[in-house]
């Protein structure tokens, strides 16, 4: 008999259970990771970083409008996510740089994808939402 396949919670599993990844299982661990990743400033610092490594105060400055504390909150979410990796580099005076891991990396290609959809259909939104506010005042 094949072994029950359930969504992954993210506990480690018995070595004969079959666990798959379900966005749309409340507790799977997928869904959380979206949720970090889904974000406004999660997905900037991912695009900024998907350039190349970033100081903290560069990536401030790259990513417009974040504030130093919510910067701080997203970075560290998206290194225990496994998606950032954070390198104290040994200099007087010491700094912080920032970068993608592998699976940051893939990450940042698949949000850079729907970003440049995004771009191209901003004309559009505007005319959308142009139409849709005439039609509502």
């Amino acid at each position: 008999m094949p072994p029950e396949r359930r969504a992954y919670s993210g506990l480690v599993p018995d070595v004969d259970e079959t666990l798959i990844a379900d966005v749309f299982a409340r507790g799977c661990a997928s869904r959380d990771l979206l949720a970090d990743v889904a974000g406004k400033w999660s997905v900037l610092a991912l695009l900024a970083l998907d350039e190349g490594g970033y100081r903290f105060n560069a990536l401030r400055r790259r990513v417009q409008g974040v504030s130093e504390k919510m910067l701080a909150q997203t970075l560290q979410t998206l290194e225990r996510d496994g998606l950032v990796e954070r390198e104290v580099v040994s200099a007087i005076p010491p700094r912080v740089e920032y970068a993608l891991t592998p699976t940051g990396a893939r990450v940042a290609q698949r949000v850079r994808g729907l970003v440049e959809l995004l771009e191209e259909a901003a004309p559009e939104v505007v005319a959308a939402r142009a139409a849709y506010d005439a039609r509502r005042g």
